[in-house]
């Protein structure tokens, strides 16, 4: 499994998805994470430029090409987009594999000024089986709230795939906790780069991208300026394996009914 930190041109939906192509044609792997919005770009500066480049899904563009990539490659693909739904817009990511289209996340905890361009998130966290093994998605700031982690893990989920474009520092050093919290692995991709447009404050994403283990290993880290392609062994086993001590299993010790 793996991921591919970018660093996408604003608007240049076309020309991103086909450095996308280009970048994984010689890898080989069974997941891939690509960053949130990751061939739109994220600093829009008006509901309708966000409402122009949000794309239907399944049937629009980054979608479709995405299916045709995993199918080509014998991979399954997270990625972050605008989705359009009727008049609203969610910041979304979806789930393709080498069968087709698997499902789409909508992101639960909008940040900044997602808060104005937005719907927030109605999927609920889901998981998704892809033969032997369990995979769950969350975006960005959603790491924030250890509730998104916590509901996949106890959903099932074996890697949580996490599609961000984070500018805040703490991310990177905070989801080894969550993944010892949950013991599962997870893919945080982010995307490099600086974007200002329209007079608003620059904004600057931190990079360092990441995979990290069950017992809060952090397997590889991107560097924070550059755009960088990984792809890492791991065992999907490891992360079903919830014993804390032989007294202690994680989930099955939680007490629910004191957490109200």
């Amino acid at each position: 499994m793996g991921y591919y930190q970018t660093n996408p041109q604003f608007g240049n939906v076309s020309g991103n998805l086909d450095r996308i192509k280009a970048s994984l044609e010689p890898i080989e792997a069974d997941l891939l994470v690509l960053p949130e919005l990751c061939a739109s770009g994220y600093q829009f500066l008006s509901r309708e430029e966000a409402y122009d480049l949000a794309e239907p899904v399944p049937d629009g563009p980054t979608t479709r090409r995405l299916l045709e990539l995993a199918k080509r490659k014998d991979l399954f693909i997270v990625a972050g987009l605008p989705e359009r739904c009727g008049s609203v817009c969610y910041n979304s990511a979806v789930l393709v594999g080498p069968r087709g289209f698997l499902g789409c996340y909508r992101k639960t905890h909008l940040f900044f000024e997602e808060t104005l361009f937005f719907a927030p998130g109605d999927t609920g966290f889901q998981v998704w089986n892809l033969g032997g093994v369990t995979v769950g998605i969350m975006i960005c700031f959603d790491w924030y709230y250890p509730e998104s982690a916590r509901t996949l893990a106890l959903k099932g989920a074996d890697i949580i795939c996490h599609p961000s474009n984070l500018v805040l520092p703490n991310c990177p050093d905070s989801m080894p906790v969550r993944c010892l919290e949950n013991r599962v692995f997870a893919i945080t991709c982010n995307r490099v780069g600086r974007e200002t447009r329209g007079g608003k404050p620059p904004l600057t994403y931190i990079g360092n991208s990441e995979i990290v283990s069950p017992m809060g290993d952090i397997l590889h880290r991107a560097p924070g300026d550059q755009e960088h392609l990984c792809v890492v062994d791991i065992n999907p086993a490891d992360a079903r394996n919830k014993a804390v001590t032989p007294y202690n299993d994680l989930l099955q010790d939680r007490r629910e009914s004191l957490y109200k």
